[in-house]
């Protein structure tokens, strides 16, 4: 058996360290002021004995996370539906496309409780971890920590313990896991697995790459978002990245970023978890070579998500406006260019180059219909 104290530094916490995580939570400032922001109407007294009341954190999720994400999609969307009728069951490791940094795992954990399933365990990168009260936060969420700004020996080191984590999980604990299929959110909307996840998740076993994929049973999720909040801030990160050298975000902008794609309008929400790979995985000749089955593997789950993906109006319009096709109504296009305008207003810089940022926000939209045409073609 693992020994789960290995992985303290990334993992999230036990039921017994819960009650010194919230102890932190509920003594920090900034932590206060997004729980009064959430329960206007609720003494701050009762909230914190409700928090309290949780010993675990799928409780915790249940309690209070679900509820408060239950409100978003009545404010901020036409609903979410899903589609998960090709699993049951716990133990997989959902491998999905990228577009919200929070909701992606967020929703699908909602997903899963409105199925009967447990939540997942999310993958998430330290450099969002910009305050301690959020890390405490993804940490009693059921997150574990992607470590970034390493050297090349330490990430190594570091991948290598996480991918055991990750093979602990789904093997020894029977839980479900989430990660983006690449590093970062596709601000583009073209949705490619990096081969570098794969390698890292087959890390964590000995024995063959076929093996160590199928022990983490992993499940490609298609995550579709009608309006993409943080839409005109990709479109604006673009032209950063074109015009300023060595251009970074900062802290700031990934709390933006946050904020806008957790509260801003997203319309229809659809997920649709396609089959477990591992029979496909079996077709393949073991004496494959390892670099070639990453590349196979990518490509099997990119075909996945592309061919799941729900195609909205919205997608036709933007692929019609820049590539002249005929699958939208003159009706779709005008009212998605008015969308796109609208967008393009939030955007206040002087140095805006506004037939650049139309032109990428068209793109977000247009890629997931063109590579769906070309999945299921």
């Amino acid at each position: 058996m693992t020994d789960i104290h290995e992985f303290d530094d990334i993992r999230p916490f036990i039921p017994e360290e819960l009650p010194e995580a919230y102890n932190r939570l509920l003594n920090d400032g900034r932590f206060n002021g997004v729980i009064q922001s959430i329960y206007k109407d609720i003494p701050k007294e009762q909230v914190y004995t409700m928090i309290r009341s949780c010993k675990t954190s799928q409780e915790f999720q249940k309690r209070i996370i679900y509820p408060i994400l239950q409100d978003i999609l009545k404010k901020a969307s036409h609903g979410l539906t899903a589609d998960f009728s090709n699993i049951s069951g716990n133990g997989y490791t959902f491998v999905s496309n990228h577009r919200d940094i929070v909701l992606d795992s967020a929703l699908l954990d909602v997903v899963l409780f409105d199925h009967g399933l447990d939540s997942v365990e999310i993958a998430i990168g330290d450099n969002l971890l910009v305050y301690p009260w959020i890390k405490d936060l993804v940490r009693i969420n059921r997150s574990f920590i992607v470590q970034r700004a390493l050297t090349m020996r330490q990430m190594l080191l570091a991948s290598a313990k996480m991918s055991r984590y990750m093979h602990y999980v789904i093997a020894e604990k029977g839980s479900n896991l989430w990660i983006a299929q690449r590093e970062g959110r596709a601000k583009d909307s073209n949705d490619r697995t990096q081969d570098s996840v794969l390698k890292m998740i087959a890390m964590g076993k000995s024995g063959s790459v076929i093996d160590s994929l199928k022990e983490m049973n992993i499940v490609p999720l298609a995550i579709s978002y009608e309006f993409d909040p943080c839409d005109y801030l990709k479109a604006e990160e673009f032209q950063n990245k074109r015009d300023i050298e060595g251009f970074k975000k900062s802290k700031q902008d990934d709390l933006d970023n946050m904020k806008t794609g957790i509260f801003g309008f997203k319309g229809h929400i659809h997920y649709h978890a396609a089959p477990c790979i591992n029979d496909w995985l079996d077709t393949i000749d073991p004496e494959t070579p390892k670099t070639e089955i990453f590349k196979m593997v990518a490509e099997h789950i990119d075909h996945e998500i592309h061919s799941h993906y729900r195609i909205y109006p919205g997608n036709r319009a933007a692929m019609a406006l820049l590539h002249g096709t005929n699958d939208a109504t003159e009706e779709e296009i005008a009212q998605f260019e008015a969308y796109i305008q609208k967008k393009l207003q939030y955007i206040t810089s002087q140095n805006a180059d506004r037939e650049y940022l139309r032109e990428r926000m068209l793109t977000m939209y247009a890629n997931p219909a063109i590579n769906h045409r070309q999945a299921i073609q």
